[in-house]
């Protein structure tokens, strides 16, 4: 029988500091189809945390039940933000306590500009960083801020979702697929930003096909595989280990 090596109780992992997101035991289901199968893992604060795996591993759809979006339906599972119960939430009452989840189809709104997709960011507190902070972070966005958010290059539109995330006082930035359809000069230019992000403090998650480029990025990483955490650990041992690499991310 083939067991798989089992990558879960890495020295490297960060236990011994406090815990700013905690996600315990997370079971989650599109009808009747069983998709997160009992995830757990810490994210420290002030951490960049690749959360990986290969396709239908189940990262977005755990990133999906930490936002409380209802679809997959947490059946059971804890998650807690700085002290703050998500999992007795709604998305709405979990993105007021802090937490922003930037979606793979960014979701820009058609029909505004980019200057009305970040003010109606800001409608309801709390708010957070001003739009002049924004194109000072994003100087594209300053320059196109009359232009539709939907006519801008898929660069610019990334920028413009994690610009609009900010507007918002977060402390955790989820973000789902982030550098997908994105020339390897934007990918860098999308790195910086969130390098800039993380010395201001702020958690974040990334769910990535590109790995390398994600652990690159990344403080620490859990790899996901049908549903379960397989490793939880530094980043530098994942781009370290091949058989790693090769079990669980086909790289």
């Amino acid at each position: 029988m083939n067991v798989k090596p089992d990558f879960s109780n890495s020295a490297n992992q960060a236990a011994t500091a406090p815990a700013f997101l905690s996600v315990w035991d997370l079971h989650a289901y599109y009808g009747e189809s069983y998709i997160v199968q009992g995830v757990s893992f810490n994210v420290h604060e002030g951490e960049i945390l690749a959360l990986l795996g290969r396709n239908g591993a189940g990262k977005t759809s755990t990133l999906r039940a930490i936002a409380r979006l209802g679809n997959p339906e947490l059946r059971h599972g804890e998650i807690w933000l700085d002290h703050q119960p998500l999992h007795s939430m709604t998305s709405y009452q979990a993105a007021s306590v802090g937490l922003g989840l930037v979606p793979e189809d960014r979701r820009i709104i058609p029909g505004l500009t980019v200057e009305e997709n970040l003010q109606l960011a800001q409608i309801a507190p709390p708010i957070g960083w001003s739009i002049d902070r924004i194109y000072e972070l994003f100087p594209r966005l300053g320059e196109r801020r009359k232009q539709e958010g939907v006519t801008l290059s898929g660069g610019e539109q990334q920028m413009l979702a994690i610009g609009r995330a900010l507007c918002r006082d977060i402390k955790v930035l989820l973000l789902d697929e982030p550098y997908e359809g994105l020339a390897p000069v934007i990918v860098d230019e999308i790195e910086k930003t969130l390098i800039k992000i993380k010395e201001l403090g702020i958690t974040t998650v990334i769910v990535e096909q590109n790995a390398v480029r994600a652990l690159e990025l990344s403080d620490r990483a859990v790899i996901l595989d049908t549903g379960s955490v397989v490793f939880d650990g530094s980043a530098a041992e994942v781009l370290e280990n091949e058989e790693l690499r090769a079990e669980y991310l086909a790289i």
